[in-house]
């Protein structure tokens, strides 16, 4: 591991602990770089934000993709305090960075009370014995939608 990936890592730790001092949100910290230099970071916002999806790591790719004027992060690198849970995990593959370091893990998280546990264990049963309920509603209706968009001769791909 290089010199800069442990100030990166310590610097996604400092997040977290900022986050806990002004009481923003969850004990976690999220820095991405490219190029040897920070383009984007933030710390778990959820309680002072009232937004269940502000976790650091969505909060730092968002401020990532600002800064890069772009979509994905390509050639980036994700240094987070923690193991990501699921939906942060999905938004990092969504943004394609190079690659994810953290420092604690799941395990870690759960015994302060943050456990994923339940959302993996969802994630593997078959929709219809998830706790939430999920059915097909005007599905017809929404593969137009999809036709529409093969169709498309000037979209932007991803």
């Amino acid at each position: 591991m290089a010199e800069n990936d442990k100030q990166f890592m310590m610097r996604a730790i400092e997040l977290a602990q900022e986050g806990v001092d002004k009481n923003l949100g969850g004990p976690f910290g999220c820095v991405i770089a490219k190029d040897g230099r920070i383009i984007g970071e933030g710390c778990n916002q959820v309680t002072s934000s009232n937004d269940p999806t502000a976790h650091a790591e969505i909060v730092a790719i968002r401020d990532a993709c600002r800064s890069l004027d772009t979509f994905q992060l390509d050639g980036c690198v994700v240094y987070t305090s923690c193991e990501p849970c699921p939906m942060c995990l999905g938004a990092i593959y969504w943004s394609r960075p190079a690659a994810l370091y953290i420092a604690a893990n799941r395990d870690d998280a759960a015994a302060v009370g943050f456990d994923d546990k339940t959302i993996y264990d969802e994630l593997e049963k078959p929709n219809d014995q998830r706790g939430l309920k999920m059915q097909t509603l005007l599905r017809d209706e929404a593969l137009k939608v999809f036709q529409s968009w093969e169709r498309k001769p000037d979209k932007t791909e991803y």
